[in-house]
């Protein structure tokens, strides 16, 4: 492939984009004003999404801070702060103009200077994925306000579908340059730049969100506010979607026991649509430092011991798919023909036995901590399930109940045994695979880095290859190879491609217009 050719795969050309339509257009009987009242579950640690990347964090931040660019459904770029952009044919130059008129919720406005901090110097440092896309930029160039222009260290196919709000998030350069990222007094404000600012969060109840008067979008935001509903118990969300009192539900809000009758409702529509970017990927996240799990033929065991198919059904209620490896089958280069771990309690024996773990006198051949992320009751059940099966191998599985805070405190800084991850895909190994295999991101306190502390120079310079070549057929044979040698090593046990229900009241509008979903910015979202 040439380079003309590798820069038609981005599906840009080596001039300005220009002219470029939103991609998110007014609906017929759109009207402006409103409260949109909906819930977040559960309450996130922070709103500043370049400091946490927990999905209640991204879910209320992407109304927050905003990004270069936006992504439809089928993953095609759109304008987000940037209205315009040309990749140069080399595919080393990547030039984007900014919106004029930009300003962040403290009433600066944003500059081709922030852009550049923002990718070059915060999210490298705070970020987990971030680090991993963008240390692949050599320097960044701002000639003027308007205009910010990145030059790589080599090709990087995807980096155009790495600029969205949960990725790229842009923060104010005056505020957070020369601080302490993690300890500046403006995280408690999360002053971004999007559709909506912060109001109030009462810690327990709610967190209310109003628009930003100085949006640069004409027209928007449609709606006056989003009230967030912070409502921990699991029957009393579904009840306050039966009685009206909410008009959107997302992610994990309501219990998957209670989709099938929830969906009936006759003023609300259920979709499991707004999640193609993210391609949710659930695994059981192994500490690969902490014995036995340091031996790959115990992994191994808890593969096979791992019944997934009834852990679908019973536990989420047959919305998932099992997932066969690192890669989601729902997104690019997937390999299907890789080493599969069928259920079987005699293969998960006979590998504890050989590595010499022999049950004792009360059956239990080691005992491991597994710390239950607190997203909600299903977590609960899927780590009552996970203790139950491994039991009948003889692994004694200790349940640990935290916080959000302290789940992702612990589990950032390894110190945990076992826990429930969930990570996005990004649409490209690149951006949301590598990230959790490669030795280079093993950097403790960031989440979803590679907290298993997995190393393999092999798994490395596969990623590294496949990340920097121009040809899909390529890309496709070095990722192949990388899924094989992971499943071999299974240094996380892969469980389902996650599906979530969203509730939307029938008379919202442009809820799930875009790739991201309800991390939307919601800045057309209306009601009609």
């Amino acid at each position: 492939m040439n380079r003309r050719e590798f820069a038609k795969l981005m599906g840009v050309s080596a001039v300005a984009l220009s002219g470029i339509p939103l991609g998110i257009t007014r609906a017929a009987g759109q009207t402006k004003g409103g409260t949109l009242n909906t819930i977040i579950q559960p309450e996130p640690p922070i709103l500043v999404t370049a400091l946490n990347q927990q999905q209640p964090t991204l879910t209320l931040g992407g109304k927050i801070y905003e990004s270069l660019l936006r992504y439809s459904p089928d993953l095609k770029p759109m304008p987000g702060v940037a209205q315009s952009w040309e990749v140069s044919p080399d595919g080393l130059t990547y030039t984007f103009k900014l919106f004029p008129g930009i300003t962040f919720h403290d009433g600066k406005p944003l500059t081709s200077e922030d852009v550049a901090f923002s990718m070059t110097k915060m999210l490298p440092e705070t970020h987990a994925r971030a680090r991993a896309i963008y240390s692949r930029i050599d320097k960044a160039e701002t000639p003027d306000p308007l205009t910010v222009i990145f030059k790589m260290k080599a090709p990087f196919a995807p980096f155009l579908t790495a600029l969205d709000c949960t990725t790229g998030p842009i923060v104010p350069k005056h505020i957070y340059d020369g601080s302490d990222f993690r300890k500046n007094p403006a995280n408690a404000q999360a002053i971004g730049s999007g559709p909506f600012k912060l109001k109030e969060w009462v810690k327990g109840s709610h967190v209310h969100l109003v628009r930003h008067e100085g949006y640069y979008r004409k027209d928007e935001p449609y709606l006056d506010e989003v009230i967030y509903r912070i409502i921990p118990d699991a029957a009393s969300r579904s009840l306050a979607l039966e009685q009206g009192k909410i008009q959107l539900t997302q992610w994990n809000d309501i219990e998957f026991y209670d989709v099938a009758r929830l969906s009936k409702l006759p003023n609300y529509e259920m979709t499991t649509k707004g999640y193609e970017y993210f391609a949710p990927h659930q695994w059981l996240e192994l500490n690969n430092r902490v014995k036995p799990m340091d031996d790959k033929r115990f992994r191994q065991a808890i593969a096979h011991a791992l019944d997934l198919k009834s852990m679908a059904q019973r536990v989420y209620f047959g919305m998932p798919k099992i997932a066969t490896g690192p890669v989601s089958s729902k997104t690019r280069f997937y390999e299907k023909d890789v080493k599969r771990y069928d259920y079987s309690l005699e293969k998960a024996k006979a590998l504890l036995d050989e590595m010499g773990l022999k049950p004792g006198a009360d059956g239990k051949r080691v005992t491991l901590k597994y710390l239950i992320p607190p997203y909600g009751e299903v977590y609960q059940r899927a780590g009552e399930f996970i203790r139950q099966t491994l039991g009948r191998v003889g692994i004694d599985i200790q349940l640990e109940n935290t916080d959000v805070g302290g789940w992702a405190d612990k589990f950032s800084n390894w110190d945990y045994e076992m826990t429930g991850n969930l990570v996005y895909q990004y649409g490209d190994p690149a951006l949301g695979v590598s990230r959790t295999y490669i030795s280079s991101n093993i950097k403790k306190g960031i989440l979803f880095s590679n907290t298993a502390g997995y190393s393999n120079p092999e798994v490395d310079k596969l990623f590294d290859e496949a990340a920097s070549a121009t040809d899909d057929a390529k890309r496709q044979e070095l990722y192949s190879r990388v899924q094989k040698i992971l499943v071999e090593d299974v240094p996380v046990i892969w469980m389902f491609e996650a599906a979530y229900p969203t509730f939307i009241d029938k008379r919202l509008k442009n809820v799930t217009s875009t790739g991201v979903g309800v991390h939307e910015s919601f800045s057309s979202v209306s009601f009609g």
